[in-house]
């Protein structure tokens, strides 16, 4: 496993990183937070503020649901096999 990370980063290949554009670009998984989970967070905050709340008294909210995309090309081109059961949990499995 260790010859295979090594050859992993000789090669610039990215395995794990945040945002689904990064599975789509070639990288091997990418997990993060539901973006459109953030935007509407966002425009609530905004409308609490412009309504006269003071940001230092607004609740910090922290993510609540996650995605998962998994890009299956990669996966065959380093020679891996992703489990049945990560398969059916991603998101969105590129092939």
């Amino acid at each position: 496993m260790t010859a295979r990370r090594g050859l992993l980063r000789l090669l610039g290949v990215t395995l794990l990183i945040g945002g689904h554009w990064s599975a789509r670009a070639g990288g091997l998984i990418s997990s993060g937070p539901l973006l459109t989970e953030h935007y509407v967070l966002a425009a609530a905050y905004v409308d609490k503020i412009l309504r006269g709340a003071k940001p230092a008294d607004l609740p910090v909210e922290e993510p609540t649901r996650f995605e998962l995309f998994l890009n299956l090309k990669t996966a065959q081109a380093l020679g891996l096999t992703i489990p049945l059961s990560v398969l059916l949990r991603a998101d969105e499995v590129i092939r």
